[in-house]
């Protein structure tokens, strides 16, 4: 039989055993609890409010045992008395122990609680990102970093596991091309302000919605080009002006001269064209302005009605002359005035034929222009009286200077 007791502060086994009538060895035998549980001690400490269970002796009868026959030459054992001050300093052990497992367990605890706390302000430090986030269309960046942020990482544990996420990849594909073509990555402000930059100039220049819209993640796929090619706001509203203003928006005999001359690019390609980065913006220049110059003379008729043109390698040696499409078509309409009465007067004196390209190399102050201007006085000064000294050539574009006619 045993019977439950409640251990109380400043008790010991032995003084529980002595209590009870009963010993150490017997209530650590009904009690396995403690020499198995290493917080015991092998029952040299106990703590308060431990339920013990107190074995009592079972009666056999009135009749009284005769006690053991101790053989011949045996003691019995010496029984060793505690004095008061060594059993002041056990019962103070055990109370110095039963105050670190109760300190122990405090702070355990403790622990837990802190625990808890840094769970609940990870949960919040994550709707925080994930809603400021949400608001550039990135809340996918941040979605599987959830466990991550609730365990309350530094920043630059946060920052390299974001950029290793594939939604991170995806959203800003356009680094990788940039390292490989030499250019530094950008920072994820830079990045998201460059696009920014990108989808005012082109909603401010009226570009079809289709080049700058953006998906669910926030990012435009023509973006990806622009910013791989490492091309500045400044660079793109450059092309767009070339592209959309010089061209789409020219007249229509500049447009005529782009496609004759490029015949590659079609109108709907300018736009493409002129965005592309691996395009050089020295050569889109070079092609509009080599364009705007044969549209010029595409838009100049002679006396005759016939219309004036020119070929590509004039335009473009116009053009690297520093000749504007403005200017070109002040020396067309010059020239358009005064070419066929060149053409007429040098057949009627059986002359070599006064040409355009003639009128071109002088006008334009181009090689041969020596020789465009003696062949032109020449013809002048063959002039007959039946023409009344007042041919077309006298008096008009062929008889003048450069100022502005010949």
């Amino acid at each position: 039989m045993a019977e439950k007791v409640t251990v109380k502060s400043g008790q010991t086994l032995s003084s529980i055993a002595k209590a009870n009538n009963t010993t150490v060895a017997a209530i650590k035998e009904a009690n396995p609890v403690l020499t198995t549980n290493p917080k015991y001690q092998g029952g040299n400490i106990i703590f308060s409010g431990t339920k013990l269970n107190i074995p009592t002796a079972t009666p056999t009868g009135p009749t009284l045992a005769t006690g053991p026959t101790l053989a011949t030459g045996a003691t019995l054992p010496t029984i060793t008395t505690l004095t008061p001050e060594e059993i002041a300093a056990q019962l103070l052990a055990a109370q110095n122990a039963s105050a670190a497992a109760n300190a122990a367990e405090l702070a355990r605890q403790n622990a837990a609680a802190d625990a808890e706390r840094l769970r609940r302000a990870g949960q919040s430090a994550y709707d925080i990102l994930l809603s400021e986030f949400s608001q550039y269309g990135l809340g996918s960046l941040v979605e599987p970093l959830k466990a991550l942020i609730q365990s309350g990482p530094s920043s630059a544990e946060l920052t390299i596991a974001l950029r290793a996420t594939d939604a991170y990849k995806k959203r800003f594909a356009a680094n990788p091309e940039r390292i490989k073509k030499g250019y530094a990555a950008l920072n994820e402000a830079s990045y998201l302000a460059l696009e920014d930059g990108y989808q005012n100039v082109m909603r401010n220049y009226g570009l079809p919605t289709s080049y700058y819209s953006k998906d669910s993640m926030g990012k435009q796929a023509g973006f990806e080009t622009l910013i791989g090619g490492d091309v500045k706001v400044p660079e793109l509203e450059e092309r767009i002006i070339l592209g959309k203003n010089q061209l789409l928006e020219a007249p229509a005999e500049t447009r005529q001269a782009f496609t004759q001359f490029f015949p590659d690019i079609t109108e709907g390609d300018i736009l493409g064209y002129v965005l592309n980065p691996e395009k050089g913006l020295s050569e889109i220049k070079r092609k509009v302005s080599a364009a705007q110059i044969g549209g010029a003379f595409l838009g100049t008729k002679t006396t005759s009605g016939a219309t004036l043109t020119t070929s590509l390698g004039r335009a473009e040696e116009l053009a690297r002359a520093g000749v504007t499409g403005t200017t070109a078509k002040q020396v067309a309409t010059v020239i358009g005035g005064g070419l066929e009465r060149g053409r007429q007067l040098t057949s009627f004196y059986q002359e070599p034929a006064y040409t355009q390209a003639m009128a071109e190399e002088e006008l334009f102050n181009l090689p041969g222009q020596i020789q465009a201007k003696e062949k032109r006085e020449k013809v002048i000064g063959l002039e007959k009286s039946e023409f009344g000294k007042r041919t077309g050539l006298t008096s008009g574009a062929l008889s003048q200077n450069r100022a502005g006619s010949y």
